[in-house]
């Protein structure tokens, strides 16, 4: 059986995840479109920026969202003097981290669909007196639903897992911000605690794994239903 403490951050890491993945999904798509569809200048670095959470150190990242969403930060000042919302060392924080380390996941993923698509079919839409618009949400859209899919379920188990970036930008502050890795990293550092660190380490497991899954049968579904294999 879960204690209270151990129930609180596992529905705080949901939480956490669930808005992640709102976030994300209009975000990604848009980057990802952007980044398979058109050229301009600048490209390159935009994909490197895209994709630079993926070998940089999570502490890293923390640090740098510390420095600029802060409320003492260039962003997170101006944001707090204009708006009054503050995302340092609060569970609002927790998600903009899991967004950005989660975000090459997502855009990656999505990208390689729309690389997929058959450029004809959506010719051949715009030749009918389709708009761009109407292209992208009557044939771009649905057939790059699998992509978006395994995105979204990889970026959950992502967000889930996260440690190095939240630690550092929002702390590990029980009931506010302390998800699942945090609450293992506190039981870890706890002497006897060694049973109640294995059961949220199970936990996260069984949901990392059943996130892949998930995502394996959702995809494949997907491509059932769009005629695929």
């Amino acid at each position: 059986m879960l204690t209270d403490y151990e129930i609180e951050a596992l529905l705080l890491s949901l939480k956490v995840a669930s808005y992640t993945i709102l976030w994300l999904i209009p975000i990604g798509i848009g980057l990802a479109w952007l980044l398979a569809k058109k050229s301009f200048v600048g490209k390159s670095l935009l994909d490197s920026l895209v994709h630079l959470p993926l070998v940089l150190p999570p502490v890293v990242i923390g640090y740098l969202l510390l420095i600029s969403m802060g409320r003492q930060g260039f962003i997170g000042q101006w944001l707090y003097e204009r708006f009054d919302l503050v995302f340092s060392f609060n569970w609002k924080g927790a998600v903009i981290a899991c967004i950005v380390v989660a975000l090459p996941l997502m855009v990656r993923s999505i990208r390689l669909s729309l690389e997929s698509v058959d450029h004809k079919l959506e010719q051949a839409a715009a030749t009918l007196g389709a708009s761009p618009f109407k292209v992208f949400f009557t044939v771009t859209l649905p057939l790059i639903i699998p992509g978006i899919i395994t995105g979204t379920m990889l970026s959950f188990a992502r967000s889930l897992g996260e440690f190095g970036a939240t630690i550092s930008f929002v702390s590990n502050i029980p009931g506010e911000t302390q998800t699942i890795p945090l609450a293992m990293y506190s039981f870890i550092e706890t002497p006897g605690a060694e049973s109640d660190a294995m059961r949220l380490c199970v936990i996260s497991i069984i949901i990392a794994l059943a996130s892949m899954m998930a995502s394996e049968w959702l995809a494949r579904y997907s491509n059932r239903r769009l005629g695929g294999r």
